[in-house]
C-alpha cells in the first residue's frame, strides 16, 4: 500500500524544466510553524490540522499551525526569554529576522489554533484566550488590520520566546511555484488554554500521538508533506512535552532542501538526510 506522501502531479514536469534551465526558482518566503504538544497518559500528543482540499498548496495534507512572516513581525515587542541576539545565533539570521520568525511562530499559533504563548509578566502565560474580545483581536490579526506588536501592546503582554524550542528548518524545493523557508518549533500547550480550529485553511484538527500519526501515514490514511512526517518521526522518542523541549537546543538547524537530478534516463528526487522520501521518476512517467 502506498504511504501518504504528498506529491503534486505537476512536479515531474517542473523538475525537468528546472533541469533544462527553462524554470527560474522563486525566492522562498520566510515562515514558521509550531508543533504544539500536550501530555497524555499514553505520552505526548501533537496538534495537527488538515488543510482544505481546495487549497492550492498541499490541499488535504495534515500539517501544524503556521504561516509566512509578516514584515510587521519585526516591529518592537515586549520580549521575554532568550534575547534576540541569542535567537539570531540559533536560527542563523540577523536579529530583526530572528524576532520576525519567532513572532510569526507565536502569532500563527494564535491565529490558527487560538493558543497564545504570551503573558502579562515575563514568567506567566495567559490562561484563557476565549471570548468575543479575544476573537475580535484574532480576526484583526488574520486580516492584517492589526499587527502582532499592536496586539501585544494593547493587551499588555510579553511574548514568551522561552516557551519555544527551534527544532528544524526546511526549504520548499526550487521547482515549486510557492516556496517557503520554514523554521519548525516545538511548544507545550499552556495550562488553561485549549486549541480550536480557528483557521479558514483547515477543515479538521486533531490531537494525535506522533507514533499514531506516523503509522497512519505509513498506511496511506493521512496525507503529509515530507517535513511533517519527518518531524513526527523525530518526536516519537520523547516521553513528554518537556523532554522534547529540553532536546530542542541541541537540534541541528541546517536547512533541508530537496534535490533533483537526471540519472540514467530518470529523475531522482531526494531530501538530504531523509532517504524515505526519495522518488525515482522515469522520463515521461509518474513518480514511483
Amino acid at each position: 500500500m502506498a504511504n501518504g506522501q504528498w506529491y503534486p502531479p505537476e512536479w515531474p514536469e517542473r523538475i525537468r524544466a528546472l533541469a533544462d534551465g527553462s524554470l527560474t526558482p522563486v525566492a522562498p518566503k520566510r515562515a514558521a510553524t509550531v508543533m504544539l504538544l500536550r501530555d497524555t497518559e499514553a505520552g505526548p500528543a501533537v496538534h495537527m490540522l488538515r488543510r482544505r482540499a481546495s487549497m492550492a498548496f498541499a490541499g488535504g495534507a495534515y500539517a501544524y499551525p503556521g504561516g509566512g512572516v509578516d514584515p510587521r513581525d519585526e516591529h518592537p515587542v515586549r520580549w521575554a526569554g532568550p534575547t534576540r541576539a541569542w535567537w539570531a545565533r540559533r536560527l542563523g539570521v540577523d536579529e530583526a529576522a530572528a524576532q520576525a520568525i519567532v513572532c510569526a511562530a507565536v502569532r500563527e499559533t494564535y491565529e490558527e489554533a487560538g493558543v497564545l504563548l504570551a503573558g502579562p509578566t515575563d514568567d506567566s502565560v495567559v490562561g484563557d484566550t476565549t471570548g468575543e474580545d479575544w476573537e475580535a483581536d484574532r480576526a484583526a490579526l488574520v486580516a492584517r488590520d492589526l499587527s502582532f506588536a499592536e496586539f501585544l501592546d494593547r493587551r499588555g503582554l510579553a511574548l514568551r520566546s522561552d516557551l519555544l524550542g527551534a527544532w528544524t528548518r526546511w526549504i520548499t524545493p526550487e521547482f515549486e511555484p510557492r516556496r517557503y523557508d520554514t523554521w519548525f518549533f516545538v511548544a507545550a500547550l499552556p495550562q488553561g488554554q485549549r486549541t480550536r480550529n480557528a483557521s479558514t485553511e483547515a477543515d479538521r484538527t486533531v490531537w494525535i500521538r506522533p507514533v499514531d500519526a506516523a503509522a497512519s501515514y505509513d498506511k496511506g490514511e493521512l496525507l503529509m508533506m515530507p517535513p511533517t512526517i519527518a518531524t513526527l518521526r523525530q518526536l516519537t522518542g520523547y516521553a513528554s512535552a518537556a523532554e522534547a523541549l529540553a532536546a530542542a537546543p541541541g537540534r541541528d538547524l541546517s536547512a533541508v532542501l530537496a534535490q533533483a537530478r537526471l540519472d540514467d534516463g530518470e529523475i531522482v528526487l531526494s531530501w538530504p538526510g531523509h532517504d524515505e522520501f526519495t522518488k525515482h521518476i522515469p522520463t515521461g512517467a509518474a513518480p514511483s
